[in-house]
């Protein structure tokens, strides 16, 4: 996150969203909003593309099918076949359970890790608390400050569209 930004917290939802939506028509970048629970809409003010993540899951997905079928296969063909009461070596129903299973289990996983890496989240990640309460009550908005001078500008514009304790961190 860059070094130079503003705060400010607004204590309702639709006061945030109204706020987001006059400081995008004013043209200021906002680098991120917290809020303590998830808020209809945020994604459409704040201009967000749909998440790629599920991508990802149907990719982890493939491999983890493709990694549980194949894997059965070579074992109950090549490494080690066994005659279970007549089955054929390459029963392919019977590998479904398995398949499906790693699938989604690939799928988790590659979800889960995605979301850490885009997020860079982890061990050793660097955490910002701005205010204690945006956890609880509080709805926080961090906008970039670009130029020096642009502050008081920022500020005034962070005001008039409703926001409270706007702070600055340099």
């Amino acid at each position: 996150m860059n070094k130079d930004y503003i705060t400010a917290y607004y204590y309702d939802e639709e006061e945030l969203l109204d706020g987001i939506r006059q400081l995008k028509e004013k043209g200021l970048e906002i680098l991120d909003v917290l809020t303590p629970f998830p808020v209809h809409g945020l994604d459409k003010a704040l201009g967000m593309r749909r998440s790629r993540l599920t991508r990802v899951a149907f990719w982890g997905g493939v491999v983890g099918a493709a990694t549980g079928f194949f894997f059965q296969a070579w074992v109950f063909t090549k490494a080690y076949p066994l005659n279970f009461g007549g089955k054929p070596f390459f029963a392919v129903p019977s590998f479904m359970p398995v398949t499906f299973e790693l699938a989604v289990l690939f799928a988790a996983f590659s979800m889960v890790f995605a979301f850490l890496i885009y997020f860079k989240l982890g061990p050793g990640a660097k955490t910002v608390i701005h205010d204690e309460r945006i956890t609880d009550d509080r709805f926080l908005v961090v906008v970039n400050l670009k130029e020096e001078g642009a502050q008081e500008q920022i500020e005034k514009a962070l005001h008039d569209a409703g926001a409270e304790g706007i702070k600055r961190n340099a």
